[in-house]
């Protein structure tokens, strides 16, 4: 097994020229990184940390609360009233232990091992994109955008056929919840909404104008997500799934690329009070993979983005999440999680699914989503499970296991890169952007549905999609993954792989 990793769902392993399992993958190479672990902070360190204090929702922090959070060490950096969350800055190893015997502390637990601040990238190099005589010699037929017939994705859950009918509403607003959006970007600009944009990586927001981008040094993540979701449709580049709404960027990630609890709270929140109608959320959570309510610390972070994004929910918010591309069954009896804590000493260990949650991906509300390849099949790095995965949208594969059909070349998505760029990248991180824009659409469509009907017909209007049986992706005559379910519902698909064009019609 590889070293820890920085975790977010960009990230997938596959062979034959494709992304490693630190690698992006964009025309017409790769390039590769690897994150570093830094050391769990210790009692000699007095090193600070951040920490997350939940207490009862809607009362404000009680006077004894807030004596305790300073008597113990803590500096309050935002309380959010409304879901009982506070976070905490401290540099006290015993800080959440004496705050969980605190009369009206329901929950309490650092955030993180490694000390603020986080550290610097670790990426190397700079991804090789499309040159621009490619995007030059892009040929297209008449209405399409000059990179889209390399888009098999869009026509795989009817997207183009839907954009004959409608675009979507500038009504709906998405927002990316992820390493940020590169607002600048000609297939981003027109459709980019500044007023729901924010930076939430220290757990509270920051409205400085452009504080919602990426900088050189990080991540072109959550630009390729916003493209993926809504790139207008402007004679340029690429087109989204739903190229009429507007999108919006709430960064959450360091700059190592760390998406710790505090930020993803702080963005939940900031799309709820926002009146953000999707989010996407394409990674999971730092610093555990799986998080164990059994531990007490684990316990405080599902606490805390469960009453965000639940809080999101009530106001009218979809989450739709990223499944993970570690080809987990997130419905077995037990997995091996070797990438815990990612940010401090990792170790095997075995979680039960069940109990140790994937979050925001396994949290009650959130829309669950699997990734398939060009021939409608699961992904061979795609997580699943029964009663787990909710729907299915493509993400890529590698073009040995699924080839598109031509003109496209690649099995895997194209996307917009900061700094006017594109290039391609697979994962259920790609998967989850298709979601959110069928789910815009269905918004467009029905303007005053609340999530829960959003919902419900995003499942009722998918593709059923039998299981694949045999799944022997690599065909070494060896099974790869074991679907259960039926046709309708099912470990690989869950209700099945999401459909636009119903989504405007019906």
């Amino acid at each position: 097994m590889s070293a820890p990793l920085k975790r977010s769902r960009r990230l997938v392993a596959l062979p034959l020229g494709m992304a490693t399992a630190t690698a992006l993958a964009f025309l017409p190479n790769v390039t590769a990184s690897a994150a570093e672990t830094a050391p769990r902070a210790t009692a000699a360190d007095a090193v600070p940390l951040s920490y997350v204090v939940n207490v009862r929702p809607g009362h404000g922090v009680s006077s004894h609360v807030k004596r305790a959070v300073a008597e113990a060490g803590g500096t309050i950096v935002v309380a959010y009233d409304k879901i009982g969350v506070i976070v905490v800055h401290s540099s006290n190893p015993d800080f959440a232990g004496t705050l969980r015997r605190v009369p009206g502390v329901q929950s309490a637990g650092a955030t993180r091992n490694a000390p603020l601040p986080a550290q610097s990238t670790t990426d190397a190099g700079t991804p090789k994109v499309l040159t621009a005589e490619e995007v030059a010699n892009a040929r297209a037929a008449g209405g399409q955008d000059p990179l889209e017939p390399l888009q098999w994705d869009l026509p795989a859950i009817k997207a183009d056929k839907a954009h004959e009918k409608t675009l979507g509403s500038r009504d709906v607003t998405v927002a990316v919840i992820d390493t940020g959006v590169d607002d600048t970007h000609p297939d981003i600009a027109p459709n980019f909404d500044r007023g729901a944009s924010v930076n939430c990586v220290s757990g509270k927001p920051d409205t400085a104008d452009g504080a919602w981008r990426p900088s050189a040094a990080e991540s072109p993540h959550g630009t390729h997500v916003a493209g993926e979701i809504a790139g207008a449709k402007n004679g340029v580049g690429i087109t989204g799934v739903a190229p009429g709404v507007k999108v919006a960027g709430i960064k959450v990630a360091t700059t190592a690329g760390y998406f710790y609890t505090e930020a993803v709270v702080c963005g939940f929140v900031w799309a709820a009070e926002h009146h953000v109608d999707v989010t996407n959320n394409s990674y999971y959570t730092d610093p555990w993979y799986f998080n164990c309510t059994g531990d007490p610390d684990q316990r405080a972070l599902v606490d805390a983005i469960t009453r965000a994004s639940q809080y999101a929910e009530r106001k009218g918010t979809v989450n739709v999440a990223a499944a993970g591309n570690e080809s987990y069954d997130l419905d077995a009896r037990s997995i091996t999680d070797p990438v815990s804590p990612n940010d401090g000493t990792p170790g095997d260990r075995v979680i039960d699914p069940h109990k140790c949650f994937d979050i925001p991906t396994q949290l009650p509300g959130v829309v669950t989503v699997s990734a398939t390849g060009a021939k409608g099949i699961k992904s061979s790095f795609s997580n699943y499970g029964l009663g787990v995965i909710d729907v299915a949208a493509p993400g890529g594969d590698s073009t040995a296991y699924q080839t598109p059909a031509p003109p496209a070349t690649s099995g895997l998505i194209l996307g917009p890169l900061p700094g006017g760029k594109w290039g391609y990248m697979a994962g259920t991180s790609m998967a989850t952007p298709h979601v959110v824009g069928v789910a815009a659409l269905i918004k467009s469509a029905h303007p005053h549905a609340p999530a829960a009907l959003v919902k419900a017909l995003l499942y009722a209007e998918a593709d059923a999609t039998p299981c694949t049986d045999p799944y022997d992706i690599d065909s070494d005559g060896k099974i790869d993954a074991v679907c259960k379910g039926p046709k309708n519902h099912n470990g690989f698909y869950g209700w099945g792989t999401v459909n636009a064009l119903k989504a405007v019609t019906r």
